[in-house]
């Protein structure tokens, strides 16, 4: 009976997921969109990822202490409303072809899954053997790239397929009002899928509801108290919440540029459309694979530092490399990122006991890294173009490396 539980709690947690990766992964096809919509530059169009992924670092602490009043299940079903709000902003956003309305839009959601993932990555930890979190993860992660996969294909056969024939010759187009017009419509393309995703949004709370998810309570299930009196006291943790910061910077740099890469080699947008689904793919091979291994042949440490070293081999074959080889490297780089996540979470929360919420919360906060490498890659791209700017990635490499090397085993401060 509680292996069904369980069972079932696993699967409405993957539905959550993939309510996560639909959203979250839609941002490779808005910054394309916006930036030809709202005619924008790179470093401009980065505010796209910018405003998303920030709300993670402003709104993480709050989100614990209202998980801390309202309970994991109470939790999810509020973040999932707020992420609603935040796609109806796209509606006025749209008509208005107010960038700053866009980007209000994407914070709100993303203040809404900063919610989500604080109340769901500890509960799908805690809901089996701290060994095992990987694997678990790396079920959600499967859930999470499949939406992604779709919610990529499907908004941009809604923004673009309808909207390709207004952008033929555009550049060459000189009457300021025909530019409008055509502007204008590729702006409201993007109110009916937001309508769509505001009302399965709703449609989730009331699943979440009626499935009466059961409760847990991490103090209880730990079976280790916490050692020490204060949080700052386990080194491994913060070292984790930098791993985390570079982790989530690298993913969505290597996954949200890859169409506008593509379009400055002049890589034709029916090809290059497919370039982040392709990546997601990558990723869902990537967390395949770690299902089945970790930890019955490696354990998570282990699969971090090869996938950390493989990720920093192919962002310098990107580098040294141009055209569709760097493309394809730097598709490559998402399988490596697959096991990552999963790998980077247990290895700092274990054995926090009564900080494992707020630990969370922290661990949340540091995915505002994928709000401010994207950041510095516009205007890197803006100086140097869009290829010389995936330097950016390296250092993160470099710092997992590390982390799984060395920081993840710091247990106390000298």
């Amino acid at each position: 009976m509680q292996n069904n539980k369980t069972t079932f709690s696993i699967f409405i947690i993957g539905a959550l997921f993939f309510v996560f990766g639909f959203v979250t992964w839609l941002n490779s096809v808005l910054i394309p969109f916006l930036k030809t919509a709202c005619e924008l530059t790179d470093t401009e169009a980065s505010l796209v990822p910018f405003a998303f992924y920030i709300s993670y670092f402003v709104m993480a602490i709050p989100s614990s202490f209202i998980l801390k009043r309202t309970g994991f299940t109470n939790g999810m079903m509020l973040g999932l409303i707020v992420m609603a709000i935040g796609s109806l902003v796209f509606v006025p956003a749209a008509l208005h072809r107010n960038y700053m309305l866009f980007l209000v839009g994407l914070f709100t959601q993303g203040t809404g899954l900063a919610l989500l993932q604080t109340a769901t990555n500890p509960y799908v930890t805690i809901l089996g053997p701290i060994e095992s979190a990987a694997q678990r993860i790396s079920i959600m992660g499967i859930c999470n790239k499949i939406a992604g996969m779709i919610g990529v294909l499907v908004l941009f056969s809604a923004l673009f397929s309808s909207t390709e024939h207004l952008l033929v010759n555009f550049d060459s187009i000189t009457n300021v009002a025909l530019r409008e017009k055509i502007l204008q419509q590729l702006s409201n393309s993007v109110i009916f899928p937001y309508l769509v995703m505001t009302a399965v949004l709703l449609g989730l709370v009331l699943f979440i509801k009626m499935a009466k998810l059961p409760e847990i309570h991490e103090e209880e299930k730990m079976e280790t108290k916490s050692e020490h009196s204060s949080i700052f006291a386990y080194p491994y943790l913060w070292f984790g919440i930098a791993a985390i910061f570079f982790y989530v910077g690298v993913e969505v740099v290597a996954i949200d540029y890859l169409i506008v890469y593509a379009n400055d080699l002049q890589i034709p947008t029916e090809i290059s459309r497919y370039y982040p689904i392709a990546a997601l793919l990558a990723l869902v091979v990537g967390y395949t694979i770690g299902i089945a291994l970790v930890p019955k042949v490696i354990s998570q440490r282990t699969s971090l530092i090869f996938n950390a070293s493989l990720g920093l081999i192919l962002a310098v074959v990107a580098l040294c490399t141009t055209g569709k080889t760097s493309i394809y490297a730097i598709i490559g780089l998402s399988f490596s990122h697959a096991i990552m996540w999963p790998a980077i979470w247990p290895l700092s929360i274990h054995n926090l006991g009564k900080y494992t919420k707020l630990a969370s919360a922290f661990l949340i906060m540091a995915i505002a890294g994928g709000a401010i490498l994207p950041l510095i890659y516009g205007v890197v791209a803006d100086k140097f173009g869009t290829h010389s700017a995936y330097s950016v990635m390296l250092p993160g490499y470099v710092y997992l490396i590390v982390f799984a090397v060395v920081l993840c085993k710091i247990k106390k401060w000298k």
